[in-house]
């Protein structure tokens, strides 16, 4: 049965994401993909042009952030918080995107991108606040999802909110 190039690319993605999480950036290939896939690699090719190319598009994330305008300003920090924790928790992508980011130059420069773009605006164009914020959530996940440090694991999610929230709301609203 033919799939139709939306489908083929949708599928070659899921492979990819799935890869280069459990192999990292460097280790996985373009012939393993396109296998995990059931697909010929020169179809990867076609649709992504090289494995950079097939990275930048299995590494590209909408945080997701959600719409803060009716927040309490008070309540900023633990809302980010508690909406980090919930994202970092469904997507998996996201964490293909933690782990390789820290040993390859390009997965960090998607990673860079992805908040630099999309927290930036939340912050009023404050990049010292936005750079801050994402400190605090990006260690989060590493500690908590990647590095699994016990103490932070154990820690249910009203607990992380409870304690990284207050940080967050300084980054946010709060002065040097």
């Amino acid at each position: 049965m033919r799939r139709s190039a939306e489908a083929t690319k949708t599928v070659i993605l899921a492979a990819a994401r799935e890869r280069f999480a459990a192999d990292g950036y460097e280790r996985a290939t373009i012939r393993a993909i396109a296998a995990d896939a059931a697909i010929d690699p020169s179809m990867v090719m076609r649709y992504f042009g090289n494995k950079e190319g097939l990275f930048a598009a299995a590494a590209d994330f909408d945080l997701e952030l959600p719409d803060v305008s009716t927040v309490p300003r008070d309540r900023l920090g633990a809302v980010l918080v508690g909406h980090f924790l919930d994202r970092w928790e469904r997507d998996e992508g996201l964490m293909v995107l933690l782990r390789t980011g820290v040993t390859n130059d390009a997965a960090a420069d998607r990673l860079r991108t992805v908040f630099a773009t999309q927290i930036l605006p939340l912050v009023g164009g404050e990049h010292t606040r936005a750079g801050l914020v994402a400190t605090q959530v990006l260690g989060m996940a590493l500690c908590r999802y990647v590095l699994k440090l016990p103490p932070v694991v154990r820690m249910s999610r009203e607990e992380t909110v409870d304690w990284l929230g207050p940080t967050v709301q300084r980054y946010l609203t709060g002065r040097p």
